[in-house]
């Protein structure tokens, strides 16, 4: 009986010419390619969503260099298998041979685990690709990032996902027909992940088999893909994308742009973030953002975060929207936040300056005597209701915070 092996497995591709996609790094003048054509590769970071092929191109790398080539899982490994694959590379060293240290996840080491990298990398003992869905800047130590250098994979496009799917297919599953139409909703649904893609098909079509008694050819339809397949979607909680789509929501409110931001809204919400995260950050928005030209907006986001609190999901989620929808809509005032980033720049730089002597409240004989309160003027009393006395201490007194 034949082992059984998963598409994505069976179809991994082990020359560049096979591999789909980043052609901006493995394309004709692709940096990686031309590293490859010199026979000479740097230690490297691949940074990108799950399913672009980093550990495909690193096995690439090392069957077309013919270096000795080791994976990590940096979830399940650690100094004690570093130092097993160290001794194996410099036992290559005697015979010029290279070794190639494959880290994936490595984000999930900590300091001392990526530290412990750092002199045979330096060295050159191994050369090290470590492959990351987060951001390098916040997850890899300064001292590694700067003996590497990091490449950045990008999804996969659906044309060449489908392309992939309907070749695949075609060899698998002869005996299946499967439309344009279901190969199609297939690269849809992979969300630019080759691995989901395979995944996806080989579920459907195994499911399709089982189901189906019929002799002949069976039909893959849209409605079984739907049936058994949900879309995923990329992000994480506390990685880049929690941040990057903060930051859209943030941006496409302040563009005066309703649709995009409830967008973005519903897409934290359907990946699971929680309400009252996506709640607070539109009522700082309210103040930050529109500030004065519309005080109602502050009251409409508190408004909303109490129901958040009260209804939960899936009920609230509307509400959030209806609020970044009206938070785009309004007009823009950031005047509070410049004039407080302003005042704080002024408290470091000027200390305790003190309060002048006639704002001063005066409630004792004493401190009548020296002066406190002496020359202020109270505003009802005069005509306009205004006195334009100084408020601000001797030093910021010309200061206008408001502009």
């Amino acid at each position: 009986m034949p082992v059984y092996e998963p598409l994505a497995s069976k179809y991994r591709p082990s020359t560049l010419e096979g591999f789909i996609g980043q052609q901006h790094l493995i394309g004709e003048n692709g940096p990686i390619r031309r590293f490859l054509e010199t026979g000479n590769i740097p230690s490297m970071i691949f940074w990108g969503p799950p399913g672009t092929g980093k550990t495909t191109l690193a096995y690439i790398i090392s069957q077309s260099l013919y270096y000795d080539f080791h994976k990590m899982q940096a979830v399940t490994s650690g100094k004690d298998a570093l130092r097993k694959i160290v001794k194996i590379a410099l036992a290559n060293q005697q015979y010029n041979k290279k070794t190639i240290l494959f880290l994936d996840e490595i984000h999930r080491w900590n300091k001392a685990q990526q530290d412990a990298l750092l002199p045979y990398v330096e060295k050159g003992i191994i050369l090290l690709i470590g492959a990351t869905t987060e951001n390098p800047s916040f997850s890899i130590n300064s001292a590694l990032l700067s003996r590497t250098k990091v490449f950045v994979f990008k999804q996969q496009t659906e044309e060449d996902i489908e392309q992939l799917i309907s070749r695949i297919s075609k060899e698998e599953y002869p005996h299946i027909s499967i439309p344009k139409k279901s190969i199609k909703i297939i690269g849809e649904l992979a969300n630019g992940d080759i691995r989901s893609a395979l995944n996806i098909l080989e579920m459907s079509t195994t499911l399709l088999q089982s189901n189906n008694q019929v002799k002949g050819k069976i039909k893959l339809t849209e409605d079984i893909l739907h049936e058994v397949i949900q879309k995923p979607l990329y992000y994480d909680k506390s990685g880049e994308e929690h941040y990057n789509i903060i930051s859209a929501i943030h941006k496409s409110m302040r563009s005066s742009n309703p649709d995009a931001a409830a967008y973005w809204v519903e897409r934290m919400l359907e990946a699971g973030e929680d309400p009252l995260y996506i709640a607070r950050r539109l009522l700082r928005f309210a103040s930050e953002d529109v500030g004065n030209a519309d005080p109602r907006a502050v009251i409409l986001a508190n408004s909303i975060y109490e129901s958040c609190q009260k209804l939960g999901m899936p009920e609230c989620s509307v509400f959030l929207v209806q609020l970044a929808i009206y938070l785009s809509n309004a007009p823009k005032d950031n005047s509070a936040y410049m004039a407080e980033i302003e005042i704080k720049q002024d408290i470091e730089k000027y200390g305790n300056l003190p309060v002048p002597m006639h704002i001063r409240n005066a409630p004792t004989k004493l401190m009548k005597d020296i002066g406190y309160g002496k020359g202020y003027q109270y505003d009802h009393d005069l005509k306009n209701k205004k006195s334009n006395q100084q408020c601000l201490p001797d030093k910021l007194k010309e200061k206008k915070y408001v502009k």
